[in-house]
């Protein structure tokens, strides 16, 4: 069965599934780098981890796992030209972004909702993909608000409060 399924049709059912919006970045001695990926979860509680899976031929990536350490930033709903500069091909995809540096020097997105710095623990090949381990060296929440999530090809957002009276109205029907 595995051998008739198209990328195509494997795109379009799991697209069903909604992901978070987050910005990898990093600081090279030639400036900021990022990119911005769907795939982010935490992966240890001891120790503490986290991963990511960027494309194996993602020239951006190559430039973060060369520098050894990455920032994510879990993007916030009014973030879209944010991931709209660190998807593009742009030589310089910070020109119109403002950030702060962590302690270890890699750039926090200002508005960004949270943050984990990390230390490069594990790359594992994958297909045609990378899956990334970072090891937490600092994190925090930023700005309130609700997150930037795709699903089914676009982008939108969640409102917690909202979800969550409506899960409860369900609830009580």
């Amino acid at each position: 069965m595995a051998g008739t399924m198209s990328s195509t049709e494997f795109r379009r059912i799991l697209g069903h599934y909604p992901t978070g919006v987050c910005a990898i970045t990093a600081m090279s001695e030639q400036g900021p780098r990022g990119m911005v990926v769907g795939s982010f979860t935490s992966v240890s509680l001891d120790p503490l981890l986290v991963a990511f899976m960027p494309a194996r031929i993602s020239q951006s990536w190559a430039q973060i796992a060369a520098i050894g350490r990455f920032c994510v930033n879990v993007l916030a709903h009014g973030q879209m030209e944010v991931c709209r500069a660190l998807s593009s091909r742009a030589t310089d995809k910070f020109e119109s972004i403002r950030y702060r540096l962590s302690d270890s020097g890699q750039p926090i997105i200002e508005g960004a909702i949270a943050w984990i710095d990390c230390e490069l623990y594990a790359v594992h090949d994958a297909g045609d993909h990378h899956i990334v381990v970072g090891a937490v060296q600092a994190m925090a929440t930023g700005e309130l608000g609700a997150p930037l999530l795709f699903h089914q090809g676009q982008y939108g957002t969640f409102h917690p409060g909202e979800a969550l009276r409506t899960a409860d109205e369900a609830r009580q029907q």
